[in-house]
């Protein structure tokens, strides 16, 4: 473990007493009607820019923090959303004209939109360091007294930022991220005494990741495959496959250790990888900066991948605030797509109980604020659930703007005895989500073009019935044919249908759009370029 030096010392004290500030403005932060705060949004995605690079249109995720906007419901808060580079007017519009009994004009007066107007692949929080007057415009648009800063993962980036800003952070220190990563993880588990694979503690080259695999191998020799794993990666960049089949030659007790090890590593260039593009030899040198381990791979004919989103407050209690199945996708289903809120009834309960001892471990380390738990379920002969825990999340994931979006919209409330969300009307809400609607014929769809369809095909949230479809992620759709969405029902089959009405009407959307353009070139240019005929 690095030590740090006095002055690095002084300023994490610091770090801390600021961020003690917020147990004094809790009721303010927490949203209550009576709520009068400035609300800093810094949603900088903070995490290795190499592994990033591998999400496609990850330059705009800084749209996923946008349903903050919805804190603009109370008359007093105010807000600054930074971003690396603008956002396109119509996606605020659309954003505040979701706001229930505002007027547009007067909630958009209490917003701040700035940016860095620097495209590079750096962190925002980097960006806005590096540029002293936009941190001194920052400063002093803000109630210093009143305010607090949301980001989307907490680095030494974001403790700088909420330092020289002299503005709080709601978001846990960026000394307690270790509890985040894959090995982090696992040792929260064991703590809290949370059923989860068996795996390797953290290794730093590929020769003692064979080695770990191999002792894996001998504690449970009827293994078929393993989860090779960096300590940190998104939405299941990081991991890998390894297929022990194609050495069964050498399960134990056949072969030695030695062959074991020998044979594991010849492997490792044969690995499954979940991002297309990975080779070994770039994993292999992620391993040497990140380190990695090595899990057993949770096999079962019906198997599902839930997960429960919790939250620890300045007051250090812990909340249980949703539970998910999760949609996965890629070679192996280690991809992270969407989601399905709430998870399934029969194990949603227990994912409560198992979020809550992992969460509450997480506050005896002095954790803060957004947690999620990604978990594994397979459904036994008998008809009940296995359960294992997969990982800890410490930041806003893919699960937490659906939610939000859906609390902050009908100002409903999560019901921990049925693990159901009622709106303020006591009906059952339900949603399907993703940030990973993607087809090449959405390419070119500009966010205007977006909000004719909307509104053509009613396809908006309606407050009235709080019902509909929620977009984010629209700066994607132009360039790489990407959306984001959140379908709200108020029945599991509803939200479905919703969900696939807007597929639907984009899809035809775009046919029409093709024949309209290809009737008007026919009729418009009857001539060939060169003047002549067609």
């Amino acid at each position: 473990m690095q030590l740090l030096n006095i002055s690095e010392l002084k300023q994490v004290d610091k770090f801390c007493q600021l961020q003690s500030t917020l147990r004094d403005r809790w009721q303010s932060i927490d949203g209550s009607a009576k709520s009068d705060v400035d609300i800093l949004v810094i949603p900088s995605l903070s995490i290795d820019q190499r592994e990033l690079k591998k999400i496609e249109g990850c330059e705009h995720y800084e749209e996923r923090l946008l349903f903050a906007l919805i804190r603009l419901w109370n008359p007093r808060n105010r807000l600054i959303y930074v971003t690396s580079v603008p956002l396109h007017p119509s996606i605020i519009d659309y954003y505040l004209q979701l706001l229930p009994g505002i007027p547009f004009s007067h909630a958009r007066n209490r917003l701040m939109l700035l940016s860095t107007y620097d495209a590079s692949l750096k962190p925002l929080s980097q960006k806005i360091l590096e540029r002293p007057r936009l941190l001194n415009r920052i400063r002093q648009a803000l109630r210093v007294d009143k305010s607090f800063m949301i980001c989307y993962n907490s680095t030494d980036l974001e403790a700088e930022l909420s330092l020289k800003l002299g503005v709080p952070l709601y978001a846990a220190a960026p000394d307690l991220q270790t509890w985040g990563t894959k090995s982090g993880s696992r040792q929260i588990f064991a703590e809290s005494g949370v059923p989860h694979p068996d795996g390797s503690q953290l290794v730093w080259n590929h020769q003692d990741l064979a080695i770990a695999a191999a002792k894996l191998w001998e504690r449970q020799p009827t293994l078929k495959r393993m989860v090779v794993k960096l300590n940190e990666g998104v939405s299941g960049e990081g991991n890998a496959l390894l297929d022990l089949r194609t050495i069964n030659n050498l399960a134990p007790p056949n072969g030695s250790h030695t062959q074991r090890v020998a044979a594991i590593s010849d492997r490792f260039s044969h690995l499954s990888f979940q991002a297309s593009q990975e080779t070994w030899e770039n994993f292999s040198s992620r391993i040497l900066e990140l380190g990695a381990i090595v899990e057993a791979f949770v096999e079962g004919e019906i198997k599902r991948s839930p997960s429960v989103q919790g939250r620890i407050t300045p007051l250090g209690e812990v909340e249980i605030l949703s539970t998910h199945d999760q949609i996965l996708g890629g070679p192996d289903d280690q991809i992270y797509l969407g989601c399905r809120f709430p998870a399934d009834e029969s194990y949603r309960l227990q994912l409560q109980e198992l979020g809550l001892k992992i969460g509450e471990k997480l506050a005896e380390k002095g954790a803060l604020e957004r947690y999620g738990v990604d978990f594994i379920t397979v459904e036994q002969e008998d008809g009940t659930w296995d359960i294992q825990a997969i990982e800890i999340n410490l930041r806003k994931g893919g699960t937490t703007h659906p939610f939000m979006t859906l609390k902050l919209l009908t100002n409903g409330r999560y019901d921990l005895e049925t693990g159901l969300f009622c709106s303020q009307q006591g009906r059952p809400k339900y949603y399907i989500a993703t940030d990973n609607l993607q087809k090449e014929k959405y390419h070119g769809l500009l966010p205007n073009d977006l909000m004719d369809i909307i509104a053509h095909h009613r396809l908006h949230f309606d407050t009235g019935t709080e019902t509909g479809t929620v977009f984010h992620l629209m700066g994607c759709l132009s360039q790489f044919g990407k959306l984001g969405l959140t379908s709200i029902g108020d029945s599991p089959e509803q939200a479905e249908a919703i969900y696939h009405k807007v597929i639907t009407v984009l899809d035809e959307e775009n046919l029409q759009c093709d024949q309209d353009f290809s009737s008007f070139s026919e009729h418009t240019f009857p001539m060939s370029w060169d003047g002549n005929s067609c």
